[in-house]
């Protein structure tokens, strides 16, 4: 059996991939960071791509050398654990944010400035927008097999020259030159801003799908599989960190001409107005409308297929498409910056221990695969992450956080919102003295 794939083949699981982790995160957020950083675009950007770009590579690496996603992978923590984080993560990257988001987001763009004033701001408009989008999207997940070449042999291509185009414009004809950066910290911003793209969780997820698509075109070798989905991923993200540097530079040169906007959907229509005029707008939204159509599918199926495996199948693969589809649907009426402001805080949680799970994984066999390193890793994480997403809700924690930055060194990390990174490396010491001690945390995991 052929356990090697021709680059044709690559390159469409690759395009598969660049369109499943391009949703509305990916679009709305870089214009954003670039226009509040102005000078500072490349700090703040830089920031972006670490978390935006490296995290889902690293996401989609772990996936393929552990040899199973998220739940498999957050196991070697505890099975409880592993249910939980794959559950809320499931949860996050599904139809609490993600799926809505994508939906939210498309019609914010690709129908709302099309409309009149009176029909824009009506809830009708929304809800008759976003059921025939999740209509479409249910459909095509009836037929999961065929997200290759429907995605990556059809869709993708004609959607990375819609983005193209747009791109190329702003990148010769800027509107006005950097203004001064109106952010603090840009690369901390940069950073933490990366999170609400989603990916670096959705990499625990899609590689999965990914692995999938490997498996049925014969390639059964595991060590093969691997370096497929590494290839394919490598293909996608290297997409990616061209489109978030080019929304970001639009961003960043479009200076005081693009006025107020409430949000990045806002900001990416007026941005495509002024620079292609209404030739601009039907071309963002016909790249918008695919780029979030392809992303609500592949979350929708993957959350289906999760879920229904959770429950041993009793509940059937196509009954959780009905209920995912549904859930999405109505929080996606709820509009797009009510999904936002909810999503930074179960974000700013989940995030780190994600982080922490990939890096374990990929240092696996540094130390031997031991629970123990597990264990005291995403202990000493999850204390400072939870607070940080606490903190995003808007409640006080100011006294805790005084507290914790007179530690010279953690206040040198927190100033980067990564004050969970030192907790963790101590907590991922002391559980590896535990596991050369104790039985009980000495359970090893290997990896081919």
């Amino acid at each position: 059996m052929n356990q090697s794939l021709s680059f044709k083949e690559i390159l469409a699981i690759g395009l598969m991939t660049f369109s499943l982790f391009l949703g509305a995160g990916n679009i709305i957020f870089p214009p954003t960071l670039g226009h509040d950083a102005g000078i500072d675009m490349w700090r703040a950007v830089s920031g972006f791509l670490i978390t935006g770009v490296g995290l889902p590579l690293l996401g989609v690496a772990a996936v393929a050398r552990a040899g199973g996603g998220i739940q498999y992978i957050a196991n070697r923590v505890h099975p409880l654990f592993s249910i939980i984080f794959s559950v809320l993560t499931y949860l996050a990257i599904g139809p609490l944010l993600a799926i809505p988001r994508t939906g939210a987001v498309a019609y914010e763009i690709s129908l709302a400035p099309f409309l009149p004033e009176a029909f824009r701001t009506s809830s009708w408009s929304l809800f008759l927008y976003t059921f025939v989008f999740f209509g479409v999207a249910y459909w095509l997940c009836l037929n999961p097999g065929k997200l290759v070449d429907r995605f990556g042999k059809i869709i993708t291509p004609f959607m990375i020259v819609l983005l193209a185009i747009l791109l190329i414009r702003g990148a010769v004809n800027p509107l006005s030159e950097a203004q001064a950066s109106a952010l603090p910290n840009p690369f901390s911003k940069g950073f933490l801003e990366g999170y609400n793209t989603m990916d670096a969780l959705a990499s625990l997820v899609f590689g999965g799908v990914i692995a999938a698509a490997v498996a049925e075109r014969g390639v059964t070798n595991r060590s093969k599989q691997a370096k497929l989905i590494v290839q394919a991923g490598l293909i996608a993200v290297i997409g990616l960190g061209l489109l978030y540097v080019g929304l970001a530079y639009m961003g960043a040169t479009s200076g005081p001409a693009v006025g107020t906007y409430a949000n990045g959907g806002e900001l990416i229509t007026i941005l495509s107005k002024r620079l292609l005029g209404s030739v601009g707008l039907i071309l963002l939204a016909l790249a918008i409308t695919f780029a979030c159509l392809t992303t609500a599918v592949g979350l929708i199926t993957s959350c289906a297929e999760f879920f229904s495996r959770l429950t041993e199948n009793k509940v059937s693969y196509r009954a959780m498409l009905v209920v995912f589809t549904v859930a999405s649907l109505i929080i996606a009426n709820f509009g797009l910056s009510t999904i936002l402001k909810i999503s930074v805080p179960i974000l700013v949680t989940l995030y780190p221990l994600a982080i922490v799970l990939i890096v374990l994984t990929l240092s696996n066999s540094l130390f031997q695969g031991r629970r123990g390193v597990y264990i005291g890793a995403v202990i000493g994480a999850a204390p400072l992450s939870l607070l940080d997403g606490i903190g995003a809700t808007g409640v006080n924690v100011a006294s805790i956080t005084d507290a914790l930055s007179q530690i010279p060194v953690l206040s040198t990390f927190m100033t980067f919102g990564l004050g969970w990174v030192i907790p963790a490396l101590v907590g991922a010491v002391i559980g590896g003295v535990f596991s050369r001690i104790s039985p009980t945390y000495s359970e090893s995991h290997d990896i081919a």
